[in-house]
């Protein structure tokens, strides 16, 4: 007779019911309650599980210790060899990250300290997977997964999952296996040039018929992504090579201080690779806690560390300290470099290090820039203006009697200030103002509440656009502000009594590319003072933006307008490029202005190369006037210049005599490529054979060396090169290229031209393939 034990509760009969008091119940064998109580009552039909039929579907496996295997919820452990003949495992992971290995070396990390794999984004880097058992690409699956910080976020691009594919495509995470070696697969990984910087987790995850499998983190396989200079397509995109070997792979520079007229320079070690200083860069980022999500963009990047390279509001790296008192740490002239600055606050955990000044701030600002892979260089500015009240002038008041007001005379100059420019594109301004951008971590005013400045394109603070983003005001203030001098009249107001032009922004200084000598570069950041009228017009046009727009005289009309057209499709490559430049006088008297032009060759970023045609063009309006100037740009002024894309921009500026209105204007212009010709021949029939061809005129008066053709057409022509040759100077040549269509229906018959000399030639044609 069954009996319920009187000492056991519970739902399940398992625990509530016994065939006797003195009965010792079963050993957990893994079944359930219910199955256990109907297995007693019919044992036939409930059979005892076997244990050895039980396996994982999912399993979690060591890199370095794969053969210790966990199963799923209730199911028995079982030894690693019966798993690894059904699922697929990750053995062991090889990145390869020696600091000669290919992947380091290839992109230019190879002298960062340590072992751990270092990469730049935009670029493909490799790694070999050691597998439990040969992959099989028909039943097996694999991707990788990277993880960076506190909460990773597919959507935000902080978790990657990277498929594997056939083929690689650019600007996406991919992977693609290039080698197998029986349990080995290298692979070749892929990563868009906007992707996130900073330090990656890795795990593989796999699936087979029989289960899925993904690799514990190991910390020695974290992935660290810089930016990358050397990839076109990242904003941090500098072309020159001895450019990018100063001011992102030189560890050592120099520094320039003192005055105008007797400038000191000191040698300054960045020490961008040295131990331990990638490890602290990356903590300053995190100890930022800005959103991770937005470490991919390099303004972003910029603005956070100006911010953290100072202590004020966000316990940043250094504490400012200009009282001539240092104790409790160590004088800013006892600086020598960044390495020990940078090391002991990783080390502190976080204290900010005592003491700075403008160019140890401006030291470790470029050290870290160069170290996560941004273009970057110190600068010196001397006769630096410091405006307090946005005014974008030095302010000096005196009183009814000219004494000095000085609860007032809150502005000042410096004799020399250093901060840092770094190289990048700007696509949230205009074109034309990507380049050179200021950024100054010093702490002197703040920016959106933070002590910080820049980047600041220094384009817009050479022509005076300060409503640009970030900071213009007060940069364009430190290097090209006038300084005013005001009398308090009785009535409480003041009038402005004198000023002085020429009193701030002086030998703008920085390291020469490849040797010690200093570099002027004040042309850079201002037209020559007093030689043009491009500067006062710079100046007067910034001061609208300030907090006193009527510091200089405002005009007493504004009645004259500029504008440029430009006829057709627009100029040709290798032809002059004519554009019509049209002003109109809407008042009843005549205007003179004296119109200044100049053109520069871009890069499709917005990033300015060089200005190759500067003039002067006095006009005359009569009253009422309409005036159509033909200006022109000859081929000899931009053939040595071009650049991909062949884009370009006139930015014209000037001033009516008459009225001081300030006329200004830009306008951006590329000139036209040839079009490959592509004519098919025969008739288009899937599996018959037709040929095509494909026709190209020299537009340049000079000939193109080493020219290639790729063709390709989906279900006409796989990718081909064809080698052309070199094409000389407005010659014709003609290709004939033969092949077999394979799918029927409307298709395209694409035909690109390669040539250093000449990019973007392309052409297409359209084939109706007919069925067989």
């Amino acid at each position: 007779m069954q009996i319920r034990h009187t000492s056991t509760i519970g739902r399940f009969p398992s625990v509530t019911l016994g065939w006797g008091k003195d009965e010792e119940p079963e050993k957990n064998t893994g079944e359930g309650g219910c199955r256990q109580w109907l297995r007693k009552i019919c044992p036939c039909c409930c059979q005892r599980p076997s244990k050895d039929n039980d396996i994982a579907d999912k399993v979690v496996t060591g890199i370095d210790d794969a053969d210790k295997l966990v199963g799923n919820g209730d199911k028995p452990v079982t030894n690693g060899s019966n798993l690894e003949e059904l699922l697929l495992i990750v053995r062991s992971i090889d990145l390869m990250k020696k600091k000669k290995g290919q992947n380091r070396m290839e992109h230019h990390t190879d002298r960062y300290y340590g072992d751990g794999l270092i990469i730049r984004r935009g670029q493909i880097f490799m790694m070999w997977l050691d597998l439990s058992r040969p992959y099989n690409s028909n039943t097996d699956r694999l991707h990788l997964e990277l993880r960076t910080g506190p909460l990773p976020t597919v959507a935000k691009g902080t978790h990657v999952i990277i498929p594997l594919v056939e083929e690689l495509e650019d600007d996406r995470w991919e992977a693609k296996i290039v080698q197998r070696d029986g349990n080995r697969l290298k692979l070749s990984i892929n990563s868009p040039p906007t992707a996130v910087i900073g330090r990656y987790q890795l795990t593989v995850a796999t699936q087979s018929p029989k289960g899925e499998a993904t690799s514990t983190h190991d910390p020695g396989n974290d992935i660290c992504m810089l930016f990358n200079p050397w990839c076109e397509d990242d904003t941090v995109y500098m072309d020159n090579g001895d450019e990018k070997n100063e001011y992102i792979l030189n560890d050592v520079g120099r520094l320039y201080y003192g005055t105008e007229n007797q400038i000191g320079s000191r040698t300054w070690n960045y020490g961008q690779f040295d131990k331990g200083i990638l490890d602290a860069c990356l903590y300053a980022l995190e100890k930022s806690a800005t959103p991770p999500s937005g470490w991919g963009d390099s303004v972003n990047v910029v603005r956070i560390i100006s911010a953290m390279i100072n202590s004020p509001d966000d316990c940043g790296i250094l504490e400012g300290n200009w009282s001539g008192n240092y104790v409790g740490g160590t004088s800013p002239t006892s600086w020598s470099g960044s390495v020990d600055i940078l090391n002991k606050y990783h080390k502190d955990g976080g204290a900010p290090v005592r003491y700075g000044q403008c160019w140890v701030f401006s030291g470790v600002t470029t050290t870290v820039l160069r170290c996560l892979g941004i273009p970057s260089r110190s600068v010196s500015n001397f006769n630096s203006a410091h405006d307090t009240d946005v005014s974008l002038t030095v302010d000096v008041y005196f009183d009814e009697k000219l004494e000095s007001i000085d609860h007032l005379n809150s502005d000042s100059i410096w004799n020399f200030h250093v901060w840092s420019d770094c190289w990048m594109a700007r696509p949230d301004l205009p074109p034309g103002y990507g380049g050179w951008q200021v950024v100054d971590s010093t702490p002197q005013e703040t920016s959106q509440g933070t002590y910080r400045c820049g980047p600041a394109s220094v384009n817009a603070i050479r022509n005076g656009q300060v409503f640009l983003k970030h900071d213009s005001p007060f940069v364009f203030a430190e290097v090209n502000s006038d300084k005013i001098y005001w009398q308090r009249n009785l009535d409480g107001t003041f009038t402005q009594i004198h000023s002085e032009k020429n009193a701030v922004g002086h030998c703008i200084s920085t390291k020469a590319v490849g040797s010690d000598e200093r570099n002027d570069i004040t042309d850079l950041y201002k037209h020559p003072e007093g030689s043009t009228e491009e500067e006062r017009i710079a100046v007067e046009t910034a001061s609208r933006y300030g907090s006193k727009p009527d510091a200089y005289a405002s005009p007493i009309a504004q009645d004259v307008s500029i504008e440029v057209t430009m006829d057709g499709e627009g100029p040709r490559m290798g032809g002059d490029a004519e554009l019509t430049i049209v002003m109109r006088n809407a008042s009843s008297l005549p205007r003179t202005i004296n119109l200044h032009s100049q053109v520069a060759v871009m890069y499709y970023t917005g990033v300015v190369k060089a200005t190759v045609k500067k003039d002067q063009i006095p006009v005359e309006l009569l009253p009422n006037e309409v005036k159509n100037l033909e200006w022109t740009l000859q081929y000899q002024n931009y053939q040595d210049q071009l650049v991909d894309q062949a884009a370009l921009m006139l930015t014209l500026s000037g001033r009516v005599s008459e009225t001081q209105q300030v006329l200004a204007t830009q306008f951006s212009f590329r000139l036209r490529t040839p079009d490959l010709i592509i004519k098919p021949v025969g008739e288009a029939v899937v599996g018959k054979k037709m040929a095509a061809e494909i026709s190209f005129t020299n537009p340049l008066p000079c000939t193109l060396k080493g020219v290639v053709f790729r063709v390709e057409g989906l279900g006409l022509q796989s990718v081909r090169q064809i080698t052309v040759g070199d094409v000389a100077s407005h010659s014709t040549v003609v290709q004939t290229e033969v092949f077999v269509p394979t799918l029927p229906g409307p298709r395209k018959l694409l035909a690109s031209l390669d040539c250093k000399q000449l990019t973007q030639v392309h052409g297409v044609a359209d084939i109706n393939v007919k069925e067989e």
